[in-house]
């Protein structure tokens, strides 16, 4: 699940973000603002509120769920646009699929590696493993996305396919709040590069381009273009 030496820079990284939630709670707590972290501060439920750990925990899932998974659906977007010309060039010349591209962008090359862990309820046998009941299960949305059964032809970027199955933000009650809004990052996001940089294209080899390793996330250390 991970590469050499990455769990210690996992672990140190956690650390100090943790850190640093943790002061800037304290700074809010001192002068209060309209900031979604002061909300949560005030935020009660009769008497019981947020403890410290449950802040710090937050301000961290809403700084990570909500930068870089949009950050990698823009990058790996791009990517995949910038490897198809003809897809490209035509998103630049009929905006209006921008709306299911996007669904299908994340399909193709999901900003998510795995899910959080999930637990089997009940003992079953999936694909000709057995799970006993109680078993941490990871599940790559990235493998499902690629199904044949549910997507014809799922190597090839389609930007008139109807992706809207993918489960990129999951499902049911565990579908992903952030979901209509990164929809609309990344369709604003699309929509204004194709128009902007009609030329745009890859400054170096597609095999040259770097992949951060981490369980969850799937995304560019950079995505180096020129105009």
């Amino acid at each position: 699940l991970f590469a050499a030496g990455q769990p210690a820079r996992i672990d140190a990284a956690s650390h100090a973000v943790a850190g640093y939630m943790a002061d800037l709670i304290t700074a809010k707590r001192r002068a209060p603002d309209d900031s979604l972290l002061s909300d949560l501060i005030r935020a009660r439920d009769g008497e019981d509120r947020l403890s410290e750990d449950e802040l710090v925990s937050l301000a961290v899932l809403i700084l990570v769920a909500g930068h870089e998974t949009t950050t990698n659906l823009i990058g790996n977007g791009l990517l995949a646009l910038l490897r198809t010309p003809d897809s490209l060039h035509r998103l630049r010349d009929e905006p209006d699929l921008v709306d299911a591209a996007v669904d299908e962008l994340l399909r193709f090359d999901s900003p998510v590696s795995m899910a959080t862990f999930r637990f089997a309820t009940e003992a079953i046998s999936l694909g000709g493993t057995e799970i006993p009941a109680g078993s941490p299960v990871l599940i790559a949305p990235g493998a499902a996305n690629r199904d044949p059964a549910r997507f014809p032809d799922p190597d090839r970027l389609d930007l008139e396919r109807d992706a809207k199955g993918h489960l990129v933000f999951g499902h049911g009650i565990h579908r992903c709040l952030g979901a209509p809004l990164a929809r609309a990052e990344g369709e604003i996001a699309f929509r204004r590069i194709v128009t902007r940089f009609p030329r745009l294209r890859l400054a170096v080899p597609s095999a040259e381009l770097q992949w951060r390793h981490t369980r969850l996330m799937r995304g560019l250390e950079a995505l180096p273009v020129l105009p």
